[in-house]
């Protein structure tokens, strides 16, 4: 596991980014899975912890997953995968933070 994959004790939220989260978690009809308990985990432009961080999401977000597609393996709450979810145009979460109930695809891979 890269060690900055996620950040633990950490509570502070700027405004924007708490805008944004607010944004994320709008009312459309995308299934949300929870992000593991206990973590704020790193949003990346791309599948893998060299990309860079465009945010850090709060403790018990839910976010969307429109679509996977591999990248560096990362170990999490649960489990090692190579997938990364897209929650958003060009941000990215390490599958093994998000409680997708699988250990596959659970949406349609990225192009």
């Amino acid at each position: 596991m890269a060690m900055d994959e996620h950040t633990e004790g950490t509570t502070d939220v700027t405004t924007e980014a708490t805008e944004d989260m607010e944004t994320l978690a709008g009312s459309d009809d995308v299934t949300r899975y929870p992000i593991a308990p206990g973590y704020r985990v790193n949003v990346r432009t791309g599948p893998g912890t060299k990309y860079g961080i465009v945010r850090t999401l709060p403790y018990g977000m839910k976010v969307p997953v429109y679509c996977q597609k591999p990248g560096e393996r990362v170990t999490g709450p649960y489990g090692t995968s190579n997938l990364w979810d897209n929650i958003a145009n060009g941000q990215f979460v390490a599958d093994a933070y998000v409680d997708t109930g699988s250990d596959g695809y659970i949406a349609p891979r990225c192009d």
